[in-house]
């Protein structure tokens, strides 16, 4: 499904499965932006299965110029129990370091918040590198506004495998 935006030669579609390649591609692209390359573990498979599998875990949306795709945005529900409403944790948005600055990052978002509020959700929540001020500023510019009092926790690896051994 294409969608079309506002901007001239700039367009939006659902991924699909054969966009695997393309995905890790543009993950690999971000990572090394974000200084983690090495992080990054994803394969095409993985995300053939994590993202059309049996069970699928994440949207994708693809962002073309010109017909040839400059990013992504990778996207899951959250779920607020104070509202008892689901929202969209945006995973990743990427733009290739060529492409940013013609609006391409700010309609992606734009889109995930007109899916939000289309789908009735109550929120768009992401997280952002505390050195990563351009997208920052970005951010503020739309009206987010950081969540400073909460502070993100991440259980992984064998910490991860040694707590679950604590289940008796």
């Amino acid at each position: 499904m294409i969608i079309e935006t506002a901007l001239p030669d700039f367009q939006l579609r659902q991924a699909t499965k054969d966009d695997c390649p393309l995905i890790l591609g543009f993950i690999q692209e971000l990572a090394e932006y974000e200084k983690l390359a090495h992080e990054v573990v994803a394969t095409v498979e993985t995300l053939e299965d994590s993202l059309f599998g049996e069970r699928t875990y994440a949207e994708v949306i693809i962002a073309e110029y010109q017909s040839k795709a400059v990013g992504y945005a990778l996207f899951f529900n959250n779920f607020s129990t104070f509202t008892g409403r689901p929202g969209i944790y945006l995973e990743d948005l990427y733009v290739q370091p060529e492409m940013r600055g013609k609006g391409f990052g700010k309609c992606l978002l734009a889109y995930l918040a007109k899916i939000a509020v289309d789908r009735n959700y109550t929120r768009v929540e992401w997280s952002v590198l505390n050195w990563n001020e351009p997208s920052i500023q970005f951010y503020h510019s739309i009206g987010a506004v950081p969540m400073d009092e909460w502070t993100v926790q991440r259980l992984h690896g064998e910490a991860l495998q040694s707590f679950a051994e604590e289940f008796k």
